[in-house]
């Protein structure tokens, strides 16, 4: 059975959810501007943004295999596309000819259609891209204390492109400091990605192994989340990076269908993943 355009984007969704990917929320640059049709300069919006945006690509550009192949150029072997929608509108047939002024009925329609960033293309030519304005990154000294305070933690590493912890080599992966939004955002990714370590078996021994949609898997995203919540009010860092936070566990809530004691639990855990990393004794 043929997937609607809806299925496929939803598929997309899930599919960056599940690798720790939130398509709509980048604390950090991801790419040299807002994703565009390299053809026609016309940005992505919508759902199309969020999912392009996530891929986390240095160049802006997406073009279809039509275009590319107009442009005399070719895909690069074993490359993937990526699913985007298009909104448009069909005239509706008319068992009868139209009255003077009438105007037809339009139909909405929605339309699935695959894209290629310019990294899986050759044989065209893109421009060079100015490099994005880098943060100025001033260490925030309570941030810190916290970050070094944690003699017990795992190695800290920069310069991937997502930000995420590896609990088999007891390493968290983080993008440049001065690709992320704000001094605030890199250190609330940091906590959040200290609150997945406190899980491992030398330490709160909590399950990591969940897959997206079960219940293990939503828990520990709500403890990372709150960890860095916590974390973050400790050190006063600016109350809107608490709101992200907010509203990125809401989103959790949802998929989990409101289910209010799993919050409650989740917050238990992550108070005492915060006070691991603080250095507050068990009570």
């Amino acid at each position: 059975m043929k997937k609607s355009a809806y299925d496929r984007v939803t598929e997309r969704m899930l599919e960056l959810l599940e690798k720790g990917v939130c398509p709509w929320r980048s604390p950090w640059n991801r790419m040299g501007g807002r994703p565009r049709n390299f053809v026609s300069d016309r940005p992505y919006s919508g759902v199309n943004r969020f999912l392009l945006e996530a891929m986390a690509f240095d160049l802006p550009w997406f073009m279809t295999f039509n275009q590319v192949k107009a442009k005399g150029g070719k895909i690069i072997k074993g490359s993937k596309g990526i699913p985007v929608v298009y909104w448009g509108t069909l005239e509706a047939k008319q068992d009868e000819p139209k009255e003077e002024g009438e105007e037809a009925r339009k139909i909405p329609f929605l339309k699935a259609y695959v894209v290629f960033n310019a990294c899986h293309v050759e044989g065209v030519d893109f421009p060079e891209m100015a490099e994005a304005e880098p943060l100025d990154f001033s260490p925030i000294e309570a941030a810190e204390q916290v970050v070094e305070g944690w003699t017990d933690g795992p190695e800290v590493l920069h310069g991937y492109r997502h930000a995420c912890y590896i609990p088999a080599t007891d390493e968290i992966h983080l993008p440049p400091k001065a690709r992320f939004a704000s001094c605030e955002e890199y250190y609330a990714t940091r906590f959040h990605e200290m609150g997945h370590a406190t899980g491992a078996k030398s330490r709160l021994d909590r399950k990591l192994e969940g897959t997206f949609g079960d219940g293990d898997y939503s828990r520990e995203e709500l403890i990372a989340e709150m960890t860095a919540a916590f974390l973050c009010a400790h050190c006063g860092i600016d109350n809107s990076v608490i709101e992200n936070s907010a509203a990125y566990l809401q989103g959790w809530i949802r998929v989990l269908k409101g289910d209010s004691k799993l919050v409650v639990t989740a917050a238990s855990h992550a108070q005492k993943a915060a006070n691991l990393i603080l250095g507050v004794p068990p009570e």
